[in-house]
């Protein structure tokens, strides 16, 4: 695993153990470029209720890149239909 990788592994542990098991699992199965480790990089400096409120749709993220992370990060946890 690369060092950054790992540093962003390390920064998925929040105070949320639902958001540590959502972000540690996309970390862990997602396919990310360069581009998209610095997105969610930006997106792990999100405060705890404001990155909840992206992860459960109850709130929209301006940024639409970071938008579309957000969806893939919840696509990858639902369950198939």
């Amino acid at each position: 695993m690369p060092a950054d990788v790992a540093k962003l592994r390390w920064r998925c542990r929040r105070g949320m153990r639902e958001l540590d098991a959502v972000l540690q699992s996309f970390l862990g199965s997602a396919d990310l470029d360069a581009t998209d480790l610095s997105r969610f990089e930006a997106i792990l400096n999100l405060p705890d209720p404001e990155l909840f409120a992206y992860l459960t749709g109850r709130s929209v993220p301006a940024d639409l890149d970071t938008a579309r992370l957000i969806e893939r990060i919840r696509a990858s946890h639902r369950p198939n239909a």
